[in-house]
């Protein structure tokens, strides 16, 4: 198993640049994260390490792994620091440490299309329980503050009408959908942390997740952005499934680190944020997007022909609230954030070692 090199300084240095305060409050306290060598737990663990080496606060943080040996095998950077605990467990029934710890991060469960259609009850198994689980502990550990990545799959489909879908939607998935599974796996898990704050007295914090690219995107899954990073650094055709006519919208994993770690310091409690970019593009126009940005010679296929009329499917969220709110923005474009994702895989990261745990 490959090891993946260590994200970019630049990158983690400007997600301290806009979240300092929070981490001068955090001094001395201990953080307990779920889901730490996924796509979202890496860039929140590595820019965790980083404020605490240049603020020298004397964090800790103990990070429940499946299996610490695949994390040590494919982070050896991150092994053996001293602020850092890796707990072996299971989500749904790890062992609680001891001690109290004032910051919980449940940023696990690996938005799977393949688990999610393949053993749906397992998916929602997962979530619920495992939501449950670090619940429970976050209440025994005396914790301040807890962060749920949820998704913006809690809405269920995109209206036709509605290009921008904000956090008042009261839409969701269909329950009768056996592949509903992930978006009312994370309603109820939201739900449950609502429940679990008023009784345990944490102040619960929900970022909904919508779709990303960055350093530790994987290249091989079912991600129309990686799948066209990928085909444009092989310098192959970029192959777009269907008519290319949905639309979607990409947050780079910088940023998307800053607006985390600004919801779990900073957002009021039991409040949803959105989180993800509003700046939308059809999937043919990506593909055409990324060819150019990676700098590949072969041509992009549109499999199959846009019918006129037709209604177009969109997952592309309103960020309005997280702007007015938290004064959250979209600092790094979408023309850069591919070029800095090819760049990063092409000094020699495996996408085949790495999770992504939410989002689409």
């Amino acid at each position: 198993m490959l090891a993946s090199p260590p994200l970019p300084p630049e990158d983690l240095q400007a997600v301290l640049d806009h979240t300092r305060p929070g981490w001068v409050a955090a001094r001395d306290q201990s953080f307990f994260i779920t889901g730490g060598t996924g796509f979202f737990g890496r860039w929140l663990v590595e820019s965790f390490i980083r404020a605490n080496d240049q603020f020298q606060l004397g964090m800790r943080a103990t990070i429940l792994t499946r299996n610490p040996a695949v994390a040590a095998a494919t982070t050896p950077h991150l092994v053996g620091r001293p602020d850092l605990h890796w707990l072996a467990g299971d989500i749904r029934t790890f062992a609680f440490p001891s001690g109290q710890y004032s910051h919980v991060i449940h940023a696990a469960t690996e938005a799977s299309a393949h688990l999610n259609e393949s053993a749906p009850q397992e998916m929602l198994d997962v979530i619920v329980a495992g939501t449950r689980q670090v619940l429970d502990f976050a209440a025994q550990a005396g914790t301040r503050k807890l962060l749920l990545t949820s998704s913006g799959a809690v809405y269920g489909p995109q209206p036709t009408g509605l290009t921008h879908v904000p956090e008042e939607y009261l839409g969701a998935p269909d329950p009768l959908l056996p592949a509903s599974a992930y978006g009312l796996g994370k309603r109820l898990a939201e739900h449950l942390c609502a429940v679990q704050s008023q009784r345990s007295g944490f102040e619960a914090k929900i970022a909904r997740g919508f779709a990303f690219v960055g350093p530790l995107l994987p290249l091989d899954r079912h991600f129309a952005i990686g799948n066209f990073i990928r085909d444009a650094l092989l310098d192959r055709p970029i192959v777009v499934n269907g008519d290319g006519t949905p639309r979607r919208s990409y947050l780079y994993a910088s940023d998307l680190a800053i607006w985390l770690w600004t919801i779990l310091f900073n957002a009021p409690p039991n409040r949803a944020y959105n989180v993800g970019s509003a700046a939308d593009v059809s999937i043919a126009e990506l593909a055409k997007i990324v060819r150019q940005n990676v700098g590949s010679k072969a041509p992009v296929q549109v499999s199959a022909k846009a019918i006129p009329g037709a209604p177009i499917a969109r997952y592309v969220p309103s960020v309005d609230r997280a702007a007015q709110d938290l004064g959250l923005q979209v600092r790094v474009p979408l023309n850069e954030a591919i070029r800095r994702t090819a760049q990063w895989h092409q000094t020699g990261a495996s996408a085949s070692v790495v999770n992504y745990d939410s989002g689409r």
